[in-house]
């Protein structure tokens, strides 16, 4: 009990039991489906990354490549690991014929990030119910009681990540970086939990690190499973130092794992190291991609810093610098960043008990406005698209997507009138009454993402998916290329490979060149162009056509026959 009062002394949050008033559960579940949801259905793969992943997985299912060796058209993955290919292609096999392969692939990975969500309410749960990271009890009684304060935060915490800009897109795509991002989480559970929950914290650790070893990440699940080795050994609980053995475990077979992988020619080691241009790319990154959890964040290790080697501070701290070291490594690739979202998420999570009024009153109206004028230009473009009025909009429309068609869906406006709706309903509970929670300065974030997200997923989806789907491109294509027929596409990307396979119901050979044997077997030759460049002349090919997506940067393709 001194201990627990020596430790709380430093800690430089008041909180009373009035701000940790609870967020209704079906509130947070609503935020949760509003955000995991739309996008799931009613959509193409998209490339790049997208398709090229969905691309190995419908090879695997169908039979076309073996499980061992994923690939399109004979063209192996680069990265990626095994384990994220198997997960889409087992669906999509359980679920044929009845649900599309496109869905079927990508209803793993909304899981994934639903898990995601849940693991970091956890992780911020049992963070803030570690004595270190309690409230000072104040002179006249009436501090937040452990559990409901610890409650407060990690509604905060999940809110926090919800509104995460980097996790908009990446999170709703089908590839290995989601698994990956599950992984780092769950390995983050597993060291919030250590001290009340040995057994799940041992599984969970066993199972993340080898998840990520084999999802394409193995560097930086060797690096966490170092971050923790150290946090537990530091620790001042028996609990957590007993622990350690598990965290060394894990990075043990994460190790033996990913070498087993390079070995079998399987993609397991691969080092992408590129260090960025400048500072400025570095800034860019981190400025669009962690808002608003990076400000938050750093306000809580300013606040926190006496506590910086308590577990609350120190296990979501140490793991972000992991993601951030991983992204540098590699040229300030986003992608890397991904991992460390959640640990940010955590950290911004701790700024709420100390969050001043005039900066959480900036938050809010910076929010109000900016998401309010970003979903009236969501809904602006929709009356364009389909009335034609206001006409400069409707101009502007055609030409970033020429031969748009408005495809009407009463699905789709209904959705998005609720989500709207609900939205003026969530500003004015902001700003009409005044609210002591602690989460409060989160709601009108999270809750513009999802709207905004939402809105895209249903009056722009058409737009969206004619600009990032291969479908109208290879539409065209099938006019002078009849399905079936056997196309050979040297050099082209495993995006356009599977776009021209599962669209144009096409067999591909991406590793046949345009003038050795392996050619002469094709019947078709499709040349993948950059920007605007020439259709080159190839001997013995007779140059055809050429074809583009109709959007702004979109890909060139030329065709051949022989």
């Amino acid at each position: 009990m001194n201990a627990r009062l020596q430790e709380s002394r430093v800690s430089p949050a008041l909180v009373t039991q009035k701000a940790v008033q609870r967020l209704p559960r079906w509130a947070l579940l609503l935020f949760c489906a509003a955000y995991v949801i739309p996008g799931l259905f009613g959509r193409d793969p998209w490339k790049n990354e997208d398709i090229a992943s969905f691309g190995h997985m419908w090879s695997l299912a169908l039979g076309q490549a073996s499980w061992l060796h994923p690939n399109v058209g004979g063209v192996l993955p680069t990265s990626g690991g095994v384990l994220p290919y198997w997960l889409g292609a087992a669906f999509i096999d359980l679920l044929s014929p009845w649900v599309d392969p496109a869905v079927a692939a990508r209803l793993p990975f909304a899981l994934l990030l639903a898990a995601t969500l849940a693991l970091t309410w956890y992780t911020t749960y049992h963070l803030a119910r570690t004595d270190a990271a309690q409230p000072l009890p104040l002179a006249f009684g009436g501090e937040a009681a452990p559990a409901d304060y610890a409650r407060a935060v990690a509604d905060g915490g999940l809110l926090a990540l919800i509104a995460s800009l980097g996790l908009l897109q990446l999170g709703h795509e089908t590839t290995p970086e989601l698994l990956q991002l599950a992984g780092s989480t769950l390995f983050l559970f597993s060291l919030a939990v250590a001290q009340v929950h040995p057994v799940k914290a041992r599984w969970a650790a066993l199972l993340s690190l080898p998840v990520m070893a084999a999802s394409g990440s193995p560097a930086v699940a060797v690096l966490l499973g170092l971050v923790g080795s150290v946090i537990c050994l530091l620790s001042r609980q028996d609990e957590m130092r007993r622990h350690l053995r598990w965290v060394l475990a894990a990075t043990v077979l994460a190790l033996l794992l990913a070498t087993s992988l390079s070995a079998l020619n399987l993609p397991g080691w691969s080092w992408r190291l590129a260090w960025p241009d400048g500072a400025g790319e570095v800034l860019r990154l981190l400025v669009w991609f962690t808002w608003p959890t990076l400000p938050l964040a750093a306000l809580t290790i300013w606040h926190w810093r006496r506590q910086i080697t308590h577990r609350h501070i120190a296990v979501p701290l140490f793991t972000t610098l992991v993601g951030v070291l991983a992204s540098l490594a590699m040229s300030a690739n986003e992608r890397a960043l991904l991992t460390a979202l959640p640990s940010l998420a955590v950290l911004a999570a701790f700024a709420l008990p100390i969050l001043q009024r005039s900066l959480g009153s900036a938050i809010d109206w910076f929010s109000v406005f900016f998401f309010t004028i970003f979903a009236s230009l969501i809904w602006l473009g929709y009356v364009a698209l389909h009335t034609g009025a206001p006409a400069r909009t409707a101009e502007r429309i055609a030409k970033l997507v020429p031969g748009t068609e408005a495809e009407f869906s009463w699905l789709a406006l209904v959705a998005a009138v609720i989500g709207t709706v609900l939205w003026l309903g969530l500003v004015r509970w902001r700003t009409a009454r005044v609210s002591h929670a602690l989460w409060k300065s989160l709601v009108l974030p999270a809750g513009g993402v999802a709207l905004c997200w939402l809105l895209f997923m249903t009056l722009w989806l058409p737009i969206l998916d004619q600009a990032r789907s291969y479908r109208s491109l290879i539409e065209r294509m099938r006019v002078e290329v009849p399905a079936h027929t056997l196309v050979c596409a040297p050099r082209a990307s495993v995006a356009l490979l599977t776009g021209m396979e599962y669209f144009g119901q096409y067999r591909v050979d991406g590793l046949a060149s345009t003038s050795g044997d392996a050619a002469r077997h094709c019947e078709v030759l499709v040349m993948q162009l950059p920007g605007r460049a020439q259709a080159p002349q190839i001997e013995g090919w007779t140059f055809v056509v050429r074809h583009n997506q109709r959007t702004r940067n979109s890909e060139q393709i030329a065709i051949y026959r022989r």
